[in-house]
């Protein structure tokens, strides 16, 4: 009874096992096709490209909010499996600069025949323009590097035109303290004039210079040191018997620094010329200090000489 029954079942299985597989990969089959025809939903991102109007010369679009919008989306499912979030997009036409918000549509997006689109979120979007202006922006120079020893740069650098002009959105504009040039390198200048040609940095976005580039001269001269020398006679020449009100000044003098280290008080003498052929009088005179290499700067910078 037992074996009978194994017979049984192992005919089921064994006999026209052909046929049966075949039947068996229609089944699956036939099965796929009506699962893939059936609706199904999905939600993907897509961004959103908008497409200006033709005539934006006075107002620019700064913003738009949000960059990219959901959409949920109906359809087979063979046809919503094939659909690639990486390649939709939503495309705005727009067609003034007025607007400031767009209701999205399911004309805006590109999708197969078989699928629809049953809502967004969010439904629009909102726009931000701004007014297109143009304004003068002063040029930024900076140092790089230092000049050969014993020499300094003479101020700041200049640059030509010192100004450059620039157009963009009102806000930027507004906000833009500068035009920064390339950093001028001074590496082992020696004492002269140079004059370089210097590229500006790229303007922030929406944002456009006239000119790329200025001319920039930095002045290099010799390192100078200051030393003072204080209470110093006057010394009165063409009239010994001369006096000077006040009899002493203080002098500050500004040399290079081996100038200034070799230099002795006695070398600072103050003095003041008088040619006269009168007997006796006053008069206020400059007083002068010359030192090789040297600017005197003299307090107080006159005295009155009696004789």
């Amino acid at each position: 009874m037992t074996d009978n029954l194994k017979d049984q079942l192992r005919g089921w299985f064994t006999e026209n096992l052909n046929l049966k597989l075949l039947s068996f990969a229609c089944a699956l089959l036939l099965y796929s096709l009506v699962h893939s025809a059936q609706d199904a939903q999905r939600a993907v991102l897509a961004n959103v490209v908008v497409q200006l109007p033709r005539d934006t010369k006075d107002r620019v679009l700064v913003d738009q909010a949000p960059p990219q919008v959901r959409l949920f989306l109906r359809g087979p499912t063979a046809a919503l499996d094939e659909i690639r979030a990486d390649d939709l997009s939503l495309e705005v036409q727009l067609t003034s600069t007025n607007e400031r918000s767009v209701k999205l549509d399911a004309k805006m997006v590109h999708l197969p025949a078989s699928v629809r689109i049953e809502a967004f979120d969010p439904g629009s979007i909102a726009l931000v323009w701004e007014e297109i202006i143009t304004r003068d922006v002063p040029v930024q120079v900076n140092w790089a590097g230092v000049p050969a020893p014993g020499y300094v740069p003479k101020g700041a650098p200049i640059a030509e035109p010192a100004f450059v002009r620039a157009h963009g959105p009102k806000g930027e504009l507004e906000n833009l303290q500068y035009a920064r040039a390339a950093a001028f390198e001074l590496s082992g200048l020696n004492e002269g004039s140079y004059p370089r040609q210097l590229l500006l940095d790229p303007p922030p976005p929406r944002v456009t210079y006239e000119r790329n580039s200025v001319t920039v001269t930095a002045e290099i001269t010799r390192e100078m040191s200051s030393r003072p020398f204080l209470r110093l006679p006057v010394v009165a020449v063409g009239l010994t018997r001369a006096k000077t009100l006040p009899p002493e000044v203080d002098v500050r003098l500004l040399c290079p620094p081996e100038v200034l280290r070799a230099l002795r008080p006695e070398q600072v003498v103050p003095r003041i010329e008088l040619r006269t052929s009168a007997a006796s009088g006053s008069e206020s005179l400059p007083v002068m200090v010359q030192v090789d290499k040297c600017d005197a700067q003299i307090t107080p910078s006159t005295v009155v000489v009696r004789w």
